[in-house]
């Protein structure tokens, strides 16, 4: 095998069939070994660029993922990482970086308070350990911050980059991460179970979902920090550091030593003045009328181009759905997870063909009632311009009753 060791190509290549064969159910142990000496050449842009491979030859997403963790497990003694330039305090893969140290801590105190639940008859109460599974299990539910992020910034930079394959199948283990601890909250909010009930609930809900979220440390770690580094700009990460607070931060706040080394602009700035305007069939608008209006609406707005590609979004005062502006220009079907593809595709394809003009959800979101509704948008005559996304919280217009004709203010 020592031929492929010089060559990046054909490591590659070999990879990606080692890889093939563990997912066709080879021993892993045999695998391990056939691994050991190409690894040893092997950093975490070539495991990408092995995904990215198999999803490129037609592998559905879906297998990619199921194979994840077990090539994951596979190399994770052996993956030898190229070493990485200092980062600095406060620059995104640090705070990243120390979000996961919070993380890990987390889980560390959920597995005591399951370990002394573990030691108590199976009849006793365990009121004080699960007040502190229940508190611990707040603080991880703070990792939405930190794969938010990751999802709408991190991944839409790799994408300008042309590395788009690795993003899907982590945002895939994201969801899965996210369903296995909606289990876990759901468990927890039972008052009434005994330690015998939570010893069997340790082993089949609480441990599944605290190994996800380390497995998933593990990746980041290992795998996409160090080829974000390897693949995006200084200018890249400044604008990542500049949108990063409309997310949020997990558990810790970031450091203050990094600074962006521009200041980051639109793509794309307005051609009008503030006072030119802009004349319609029924009407002119100035462009800060229309910035106004659009902010003003009591609606998220967003706009897919005829080529896929995200063109617009507004930025009213309280959105349903955050939005970044790294998601301007980025394809639609990589605004979604995996599992959501297939819906977008059929969409944006009947749209485009003329058989569908509108398509609607409704969803309980965080105590809202959303309503998700896509449009077609045509010309005069008929062509496809592109999609608009238009989303709502209607639960308060649910609950409207009879009549209000009198002028009422609501405070």
């Amino acid at each position: 095998m020592s031929e492929f060791i010089d060559n990046r190509a054909n490591r590659i290549e070999t990879l990606k069939k080692i890889i093939k064969r563990l997912h066709q159910g080879a021993d892993p142990d045999e695998v391990r070994k056939q691994l050991t000496e190409i690894v040893k050449q092997t950093d975490s842009s070539e495991i990408a660029a092995m995904e990215q491979s198999l999803i490129a030859e037609g592998m559905p997403i879906e297998e990619v993922q199921s194979m994840c963790d077990l090539h994951s497990e596979v190399l994770r003694d052996l993956l030898v990482e190229s070493v990485s330039p200092d980062i600095i305090e406060g620059h995104p893969v640090d705070t990243m970086r120390r979000e996961n140290t919070a993380l890990s801590e987390v889980v560390t105190k959920m597995r005591a308070a399951l370990q002394e639940i573990n030691s108590l008859d199976d009849s006793a109460h365990p009121e004080k350990q699960l007040t502190a599974l229940r508190a611990a299990f707040n603080e991880l539910m703070d990792v939405e911050k930190h794969y938010r992020r990751k999802e709408n910034l991190l991944f839409s930079f790799l994408e300008r980059h042309g590395v788009s394959g690795p993003s899907k199948v982590m945002w895939g283990k994201d969801d899965e991460v996210r369903e296995l601890l909606k289990v876990l909250g759901e468990a927890l909010e039972q008052s009434d179970a005994v330690a015998g009930d939570w010893k069997v609930a340790g082993e089949a809900v609480v441990e599944p979902a605290l190994a996800a979220v380390e497995e998933m440390i593990f990746k980041e770690t290992e795998i996409l920090f160090p080829m974000a580094m390897q693949t995006l700009t200084a200018d890249d990460w400044g604008e990542i550091w500049t949108q990063s607070p409309d997310y949020g931060w997990c558990l810790v706040e970031p450091g203050n030593k990094y600074s962006p080394p521009r200041e980051s602009k639109p793509s794309h700035e307005a051609s009008l003045g503030e006072n030119d305007a802009i004349r319609f069939g029924t009407g002119a608008l100035t462009f800060q009328q229309i910035d106004a209006m659009l902010k003003t609406l009591p609606l998220d707005v967003t706009f897919v181009d005829a080529d896929d590609r995200v063109a617009f979004f507004s930025e009213g005062g309280s959105r349903v759905f955050p939005r970044s502006k790294a998601i301007i220009g980025r394809k639609v079907q990589h605004c979604h997870p995996p599992k959501s593809v297939d819906t977008v595709e059929r969409i944006v394809s009947d749209f485009r063909a003329g058989r569908q003009d509108v398509a609607e959800f409704w969803i309980q979101h965080q105590g809202m009632f959303v309503h998700i509704r896509y449009f077609a948008m045509r010309d005069e005559q008929g062509e496809y311009l592109g999609t608009l996304e238009v989303t709502q919280d209607i639960a308060p217009l649910r609950k409207l009753e009879g009549e209000q004709r009198l002028l009422s203010y609501n405070d």
